[in-house]
Parts: structure tokens; C-alpha cells; sequence
């Protein structure tokens, strides 16, 4: 895990002592509002539809047991004592008092923490597979890469006022965990084939994205050596800087460029940029790589026993334990070892939402069990990334205590959702209490099991912050009339096989949308070839027709319509 240097804690500190400053001017009237906005979105503070929101930076998913313990202290202390993680591995607390912030900031500070660049049009917090150093079919660790990345984008001259924000996500392994293809820039470390044999560099994508124009990125580059990495992406950034719209924030974000200009001449441009860089005086040198890649050094693991008698015990005798190991925990590099996800999705709990006494249990047992490392993943769950496999039923008990043992990793009650008219002023209706509905619809593990991998995603409005686009089924809240509604999309994934769902037909009220979702499910099971079909394996090879059937009824024939008009 990185480490401050000096220069950090002294950038940090004087962004605190700023802010403390410029809330002290709003306080006393001598800034107006507007004129206080843009430094407050600077430090990450937002004003949503009851209190302001303060969004704290988790780059690339990664806390100490002395960080979480911060965050747990802080919402305790100035919110009210739960926090929220979000779909970029950052976490917010909704209620934060204005005089309260810079105070916030400073503890923050303390354990090596902020909330710079976590909103504004910049480059925000770089996002990276979870799983990043202890994946088996990892190919390399980008965490390193995601801390360069960090450095190199952090108060950027030229990117601070970009178009419009800008989020990068890269993987080092041959699963996608981290849904490159949604972003603007995704990158995938490979190895070279041919001319590039024996090395390591990247394939980047450019021009993912969801909200109101959502876009599965296009390949930009297929090899990239991964020593010129700072220098392409300087090259790119320029190019959207350059031609980015500024007159229309709808039309402002980089997937609009790019399918504007097409992806073979936004590559041409880059490509021209990039020849006009000098490269050395922008990549990394390598002694810097080495200097970072020590903070990520693998962890000296003695190799255990891939089983253990106590863990097989426990799963033959105990029914819940059994399903929580199965979806829940992960294979490890290390013989021995495991990884353990953490789920906050116990049905009719809030999505994403962990309480101080959580947030502190997990920081326990990352310290007694996990080597004092937590992830943050982009499903909005916590992840120990290294436990030993004998310690797992240890870890198990204490999850349960917490109310933190569900084991639906991936299931249909692993819901994600965004805050929704909950919260957030954007919002055009609830996703928290339909997402809670649709967990307790589903509440029963054998049916979950039954039905197996199945993603679903539910935002509040078009923004897309619950990324439904990507869910296998995805529900996206709107306004009707003065009511809300739901539409519902299927087919899509956010993984290697990245595909934007199709909507199948109009929206439901609120109280309608839990039997909609049972219906789907229903359709499914009765169409799938066998229990081991995914739904998104059967989706694909049904095709919408049957669920749109099942969900709106037989269309009318030909004869029968009332033709357009009447």
C-alpha cells in the first residue's frame, strides 16, 4: 500500500488550511454561493437535496485497518454514523454540515486521506480490480500503475478543467473486474505478442461511458509499452481537451468526441499528438516505477494446505456458512489462502451502506486476519484480500455478528444502487427503497442459489450512478407525470463480454416493480437448457421476445391494432 512522502503531506495539509479558510468566508457571508460552489467541488463537497455531501477519495479501492477505523471515527463524529461506497470505490457521507468540512478534512489528513479531484470536471479517482496482487490469473499488479496514474493526474495544469469529469479503470488480469469498457479510458495489461513478445503493456480503450449516451469503449491502442503509458494518455487527454464540447455539458464527456469523430480518426489524432510529446520528459522513469512498485511489493505468505478440516467441518454442519463460502470467497495466488468479499447487501439494508460499528468490525479483522488490507469494490461491497484459509470460518463468525455474513456475491440481492430522490438533487426517483424490495422479494438463499450469477443494477435517474446499463437487468427510475417510474433493461453485462441492456417496453409504478422482477426471473428458469445456464447466457439465446410477453402480453395481430394516430 502507498505511502505518503513529504511532498504529499504538505499538499494535503495547505488544500485543509485553504478550505478551512474559504468556509470561514462563506460562513460569514463574504462568499456567495456561486462564488463558493466551485471551491467546494474541489474538495469534494457536494450540496444535495437535504444537507451537503462530502465524497472522500479511496484510490483505487485500497484501505488500511487505520484508515477505515478514520472513517468510521469521522461519520461517527461529524455525520450519522454510516457511510456510503460508491460505484468508484470512494465512500460519501450525506450529512455533513458545512462548518463541520474542514475539520473533516483535517482527520482525513491525518491517516493519509482526502477528497481532492472527487468531483469537478478533472480526472477523478482511478478504479482497479479489487482483486489487484492476489488474483490467480493475474498477469501483473496494476495497482502500481493506478498510483502513477494518481501522482501524475492529481492537480494536472492542463486537466483541472476539462470538458467534462474524466474516470479511468484498469485491470492487470485476464477477468475483467473493474468494467473497463464503461469508462472513459479503460486499460488492460497484456502481454505482447510478435514484435512485443515477452513484454508486459497495455490494450486502452477509449470512450465507455453510461448515463444519458451510454457507450461500450472502442480500442484505441492494442499495445501500449507500458513505459510510454503517462505520455499516450497525456496524448489523449489533449486531443478531448482540444475538441471536447464545452457549449453543451450533454454532449461534453469523451464517448461523444470519439463517436463523433470516429474511433479511427480520434486515433489518428492521438497518435499525432503523441508523436509531438517528448516522451522522457513525461513517462515515468524507471527508477520511479521501481520506487512506487516497492509500496506493492507481494506479501511474504508461507504456503498452507488448500484445505482444512475445521473449514470442511463447518460447511458440512452449517447450511449458511456453506453458501457464504461458496459465493463469497475467492481463490488466492498463494496456495492456502482466499479472498474474502464482504457483502453489504443483506436484504432490506441499504445498498453500499456500512455503519461506523461495520466499518470498524471489518478494520478488526483486516488487522487479526486480512494483513491490515481492505478493498473497496465498484459492486459497492469491502473485500480482505489475503485470509488464510484457516482463519476463514473465524471470519465468518465475526461477520455474522456484524450482520455482515450474507453470502449473494454477484447474486441477485448484490444489488447496486446510487443515494436516488433519496439524497441526491439530480435524482428523478428512489432506488434505495425499490432495491430494498426487491432484495426482500428474494430474500430466501436456496432461491437466490437457484437462480445463480445474475447482475442487477438500479439508478435514479439517466445520470446512471447505479451503472443499470451494465446490469444483466437494470432498472432506471423516471419521472411520470409527477410520479415515479421504472424501466427496465436486460441484457447487459460490464465484463469482458461488455453490452449495454435493451429496454424492454414502458416503465412500472414503484409498487409494481418487484413482481416485474420475479416475472423475468420466472421466464428465465423456465427457459433456461439447464441449471447452469446463466440468465445472461439465456437472455442472449432467447432473445427479449418472451420476457416481453410474459411482462406486457402477446402483441395484438395485424388486423387487430388501432392504427397510429386514432
Amino acid at each position: 500500500m502507498y505511502r505518503y512522502d513529504e511532498f504529499d503531506h504538505a499538499f494535503v495539509t495547505s488544500r485543509v488550511a485553504q478550505f478551512r479558510d474559504q468556509v470561514a468566508r462563506r460562513l460569514a457571508g463574504d462568499l456567495t454561493e456561486d462564488q463558493f460552489k466551485p471551491l467546494r467541488l474541489q474538495n469534494g463537497l457536494y450540496l444535495q437535496l437535504h444537507a451537503y455531501m462530502l465524497r472522500i477519495a479511496i484510490p483505487y479501492g485500497v484501505l488500511s485497518s487505520r484508515q477505515l477505523r478514520q472513517l468510521a471515527m469521522i461519520a461517527r463524529t461529524w455525520d450519522r454514523g454510516f457511510g456510503h461506497f460508491t460505484t468508484r470505490q470512494n465512500i460519501q457521507l450525506n450529512w455533513t454540515k458545512l462548518e463541520d468540512a474542514p475539520a473533516m478534512l483535517a482527520a482525513l489528513a491525518e491517516v493519509e486521506m482526502h477528497c481532492i479531484q472527487t468531483s469537478g470536471n478533472c480526472i477523478r479517482n482511478t478504479t482497479a480490480d479489487p482483486y489487484a496482487g492476489v488474483a490467480p490469473d493475474e498477469i501483473e499488479d496494476p495497482r502500481v500503475w493506478a498510483e502513477v496514474i494518481r501522482q501524475w493526474s492529481s492537480i494536472h495544469p492542463e486537466f483541472l478543467f476539462l470538458p467534462r469529469k474524466f474516470k479511468i479503470a484498469l485491470t492487470g488480469a485476464a477477468e475483467d473486474r473493474a468494467a473497463i469498457a464503461f469508462h472513459d479510458i479503460g486499460l488492460r495489461m497484456v502481454k505482447g505478442r510478435g514484435d512485443n513478445a515477452g513484454q508486459i503493456g497495455f490494450q486502452v480503450f477509449v470512450g465507455g461511458g453510461q448515463g444519458r449516451t451510454p457507450y461500450v469503449a472502442l480500442l484505441l491502442n492494442d499495445f501500449l509499452p507500458r513505459e510510454h503509458l503517462l505520455s499516450f494518455l497525456e496524448a489523449a487527454m489533449r486531443v478531448y481537451n482540444l475538441h471536447g464540447r464545452r457549449d453543451n455539458i450533454y454532449k461534453a464527456r469523451i464517448k461523444i468526441l470519439v463517436n463523433a469523430l470516429g474511433a479511427d480518426e480520434f486515433r489518428r489524432q492521438v497518435m499525432a499528438e503523441w508523436a509531438k510529446i517528448e516522451k522522457p520528459s513525461i513517462d515515468l522513469p524507471a527508477e520511479e516505477y521501481q520506487r512506487i512498485a516497492k509500496y506493492f511489493a507481494p506479501l511474504q505468505l508461507a504456503t498452507l494446505p488448500n484445505d482444512d478440516a475445521a473449514v470442511a467441518k463447518r460447511r458440512a454442519s452449517d447450511a449458511g456458512f456453506a453458501r457464504w463460502l461458496r459465493n463469497n470467497v475467492m481463490a488466492h495466488k498463494v496456495a492456502g489462502y482466499r479472498i474474502v468479499n464482504i457483502s453489504f447487501k443483506e436484504p432490506g439494508k441499504v445498498p453500499g451502506d456500512a455503519s461506523s460499528a461495520q466499518m470498524e468490525a471489518v478494520a478488526a479483522l483486516a488487522e487479526q486476519y486480512g494483513h491490515d488490507e481492505i478493498r473497496v469494490t465498484y459492486q459497492q461491497n469491502l473485500v480482505l484480500p489475503t485470509v488464510a484459509l484457516k482463519d476463514v470460518v473465524a471470519v465468518y463468525d465475526a461477520l455474522v455478528e456484524n450482520g455482515l455474513a450474507t453470502g449473494n456475491t454477484e447474486l441477485i440481492t448484490d444489488i447496486i444502487a446510487c443515494p436516488g430522490l433519496d439524497y441526491c438533487s439530480l435524482a428523478n426517483a428512489r432506488a434505495i427503497p425499490v432495491a430494498q424490495a426487491i432484495a426482500l422479494r428474494f430474500a430466501n438463499p436456496a432461491v437466490v442459489d437457484d437462480i445463480g450469477p445474475l447482475r442487477l443494477n438500479i439508478s435514479g435517474c439517466i445520470n446512471a450512478c447505479g451503472h443499470h446499463h451494465s446490469g444483466n437487468i437494470g432498472i432506471l427510475g423516471v419521472d411520470k407525470k409527477g410520479t415515479e417510474h421504472y424501466q427496465i433493461t436486460l441484457g447487459g453485462s460490464p465484463k469482458d463480454d461488455a453490452e449495454i441492456g435493451g429496454i424492454l417496453g414502458p416503465s412500472f409504478p414503484a409498487e409494481e416493480v418487484p413482481d416485474a422482477i420475479e416475472t423475468i426471473v420466472g421466464v428465465y428458469k423456465a427457459g433456461r437448457t439447464s441449471a447452469s445456464e446463466t440468465f445472461l447466457a439465456a437472455y442472449r439465446r432467447m432473445g427479449a421476445k418472451p420476457f416481453k410477453e410474459a411482462l406486457y402480453g402477446a402483441p395484438k395481430p395485424a388486423a387487430q391494432r388501432i392504427p397510429e394516430g386514432v
